[in-house]
């Protein structure tokens, strides 16, 4: 192998070989995480693991064949078919404690989860699907009720500086070459979390100064690194921090250039349809809401749209979902107000319903009074008659503040002409 143009990168050649050495994940494998006695039993059950790029879900699930002792099959969704799932399936049911590994498996269909149903449920193999996307909304519910769920977290700086100096140390290429870390922070900010981001990155600018006595790093290499070779190194971590970031600002920032600009970097990275379809949901309630509520019918009906079709077509979609929503009015105040309500919620704890406000369904209902008082707004003028409908000790309460878009203006002044006494914005 030559020193210099080693077989594999940097992130996999540091992939840990041990339980002691992997980094990250304490609240799972720790000493007193919720996965180190199912680990030191050797009695795995089927999981998700899920959890941002670059945290250490394919590095754990290839340890977890070590402690088990069984067959590995690693499998990634994006090249595996059913014909091909199937045949896997039928080796592993002969083989004792078989582990079937399905890297980003929320990118399976129906039809390939369902084939995984009947060997999960009768133990056939030991089903292990990482993902980046919440499994609830991309695993089959039969199967998913058949699996655990371990969420795995972001990496601090603590253990992302931990990566840096084991390679430096341990790498069969690094640790024979005169590396001087001057600066570390663009590695740290850059990576964001992602362990093979940042290692791949680190390998990049180490690359960038072969045939030099002493390789420095520093923040201003790093980004120059950067700047020179933007797709080398992790697309998934980029899409998924940086690249959706600046989409969703820009959308919010009433710039529809940029917006349609880090659309085409997402489709061109191959990012998932899906998981911006999904993000331009969360933004039409949260950035436009009431100052324009066909904003979320939209991209609701986009969401839909780009799952029957699917890329290149849908893209088309989601660039006129996207240039809709960046040139829409916009208003957070749905998001402020479920916000304040919570954090109110939580300050005054499980406060009681109102007499008048509580379900009267029986006989003993009436008569330990439930429901007395209520008015029927629709008995009155205008299907309206001013009462209180909040807990005694938190009556006058505002959580809902309309925003100054003309869609709001005009609920605000409703509100003023209802309720006289209360809303006097």
């Amino acid at each position: 192998m030559n020193l210099f143009e080693p077989e594999k990168p940097l992130a996999e050649r540091m992939r840990p070989q041990s339980l002691e050495d992997y980094i990250g994940q304490e609240h799972l494998i720790g000493v007193k995480g919720v996965l180190r006695k199912v680990i030191d039993s050797g009695n795995l059950p089927s999981m998700i693991l899920w959890g941002p790029p670059g945290v250490g879900k394919t590095s754990l699930a290839l340890l977890f064949s070590q402690v088990v002792k069984g067959v590995f099959y690693h499998l990634s969704a994006i090249n595996t078919g059913v014909k091909e799932l199937r045949e896997v399936i039928e080796k592993a049911r002969f083989q004792r404690n078989s582990i079937v590994f399905i890297d980003e498996i929320h990118r399976f269909n129906k039809g390939q989860q369902d084939s995984l149903l009947a060997a999960v449920e009768k133990g056939h193999i030991k089903l292990i699907g990482a993902t980046t996307e919440n499994p609830s909304f991309e695993v089959n519910a039969a199967l998913l009720s058949r699996m655990q769920v371990y969420v795995l977290q972001n990496l601090e700086q603590s253990h992302l500086e931990k990566l840096i100096q084991s390679a430096l140390k341990k790498d069969v290429v690094l640790s024979k070459l005169a590396i001087e870390v001057k600066e570390i922070e663009e590695l740290i900010r850059i990576s964001g979390g992602d362990a093979r981001r940042l290692l791949n990155l680190l390998e990049l600018v180490v690359q960038q100064q072969i045939g030099q006595d002493t390789i420095a790093i520093t923040n201003e290499l790093v980004k120059e690194t950067v700047k020179l070779s933007p797709l080398r190194y992790d697309k998934a971590g980029d899409m998924h921090y940086d690249v959706i970031s600046a989409f969703i600002k820009s959308i919010r920032g009433s710039d529809p250039n940029a917006s349609v600009y880090w659309l085409a970097r997402m489709i061109e990275a191959g990012e998932d349809p899906k998981f911006i379809a999904r993000r331009l949901l969360i933004l039409a309630s949260e950035d436009i809401g009431l100052a324009n509520p066909n904003a979320l019918l939209m991209a609701n009906q986009c969401f839909q749209a780009v799952q029957v079709i699917g890329y290149p077509e849908c893209r088309i979609i989601l660039s006129q979902t996207v240039i809709y929503l960046a040139t829409s009015l916009k208003s957070n105040s749905a998001y402020l107000a479920i916000s304040e309500a919570q954090d109110l919620v939580r300050k005054t704890g499980n406060l009681l319903v109102p007499q008048a406000l509580q379900g009267s369904y029986t006989k003993l209902d009436k008569q330990l009074g439930k429901g007395r008082g209520y008015l029927y707004s629709h008995d009155f003028e205008g299907h309206f008659v001013e009462q209180d409908f909040m807990p005694e000790e938190i009556r006058g309460e505002i959580l809902y503040e309309p925003g100054d878009n003309s869609k709001e203006i005009s609920i605000k002044e409703w509100l003023r002409r209802l309720w006289k006494s209360k809303y006097k914005y």
